[in-house]
């Protein structure tokens, strides 16, 4: 990763109303930002937050906390971390942790360089010891995917005043007073259980106990997931289409209920309902066609029939007799 030597401002200098910045009902403040860095987040200012989990995330910038979320996919956990960061105007950078990420990728490693027209091998900082020394947060995404062997690099910032040791320099590096490290997960440490997260991994329970807060970010009642809905699709603000959003949301209401009975297997999150409504614009607002495109054809053929019924309860047609023809709309 090229990275510049410094994300902005050395460290917070102002406070910052959770009440007037978040609309949550609190006295707190926290520190923040005046300036904006290239590594703050953009401002997704029809984000809704989550109390708990809003709460939890704040806690690990002004106590320095080491937070992790848990959650199902699709319930906007990496996002939630990004726009309290983006308020603060907190540096963050996110790292997904799948089986490519390598401790090279995280440590560093020696590179070929031209200074004054010679080339010459310098060592070159990874994601890891560049955020540890800048007022930076750093998102690990997928934790429970991670390698083993990136695993146990990853252990060694978990505490609050946790040096790193660079052993390819012979350098320790001391933690900047305001780098802050968070993470999210689909399992909580013990594997996957459901056959929803194939190559997750267990965690080791001495690296998890590291981590000082853990908390649960899942699906939002029917009220505020029809509301961020609305807000990311200003085409569905209309009585009629209002009452479509509301039938969708019921949809994807009765495949969590089937997971949950272990009916099926696949689960709408309230980002495949985001993308159901985006692609039924794109689509002329044939929605069962949408909902075929968007999810139906995703899901195991042995349990079509299921959700099949899923959208006939709630929409009154037989997704049997849709056509398959697509038409843009205009």
């Amino acid at each position: 990763m090229t990275t510049s030597n410094t994300p902005g401002p050395s460290k917070p200098d102002i406070s910052i109303s959770v009440n007037q910045a978040f609309g949550l009902n609190t006295d707190l403040h926290v520190d923040g930002f005046s300036e904006k860095s290239e590594y703050v987040p953009e401002i997704d200012s029809s984000y809704c937050f989550d109390h708990s989990t809003t709460m939890a995330i704040l806690s690990g910038f002004k106590y320095n906390r080491r937070v992790m979320i848990q959650g199902l996919h699709g319930t906007g956990k990496s996002t939630h971390i990004e726009q309290v960061a983006a308020r603060l105007n907190w540096p963050c950078v996110r790292v997904n942790l799948d089986s490519h990420i390598s401790r090279i990728d995280l440590i560093g490693k020696d590179a070929i360089v031209v200074k004054e027209g010679k080339q010459i091998t310098e060592f070159q900082d990874g994601i890891l010891p560049w955020s540890l020394q800048n007022p930076t947060a750093l998102v690990f995404d997928e934790y429970d995917a991670g390698r083993p062997d990136v695993m146990f690099v990853i252990q060694r910032v978990l505490e609050s005043e946790g040096k790193f040791t660079l052993l390819d320099k012979n350098r320790v590096i001391k933690p900047n007073p305001f780098f802050r490290l968070f993470a999210t997960t689909n399992t909580v440490g013990l594997g996957d259980t459901t056959g929803l997260y194939h190559g997750t991994q267990q965690i080791n329970q001495g690296q998890m106990d590291r981590w000082n807060i853990v908390t649960t970010l899942n699906y939002l009642d029917i009220t505020q997931e029809k509301k961020i809905i609305l807000s990311k699709v200003p085409s569905f603000n209309t009585k009629e289409k209002t009452e479509i959003i509301d039938l969708m949301i019921k949809v994807a209401d009765l495949t969590r209920q089937g997971l949950s009975n272990g009916d099926i297997s696949t689960v709408m999150s309230p980002r495949t309902v985001l993308t159901w409504a985006e692609n039924a614009e794109i689509f002329d607002f044939n929605y069962p066609l949408a909902f075929k495109l968007t999810f139906l054809n995703k899901c195991d053929e042995s349990e079509r029939q299921i959700i099949s019924e899923y959208f006939q309860r709630c929409f009154g047609e037989d997704l049997d007799n849709v056509s398959s023809e697509i038409n843009l709309s205009k």
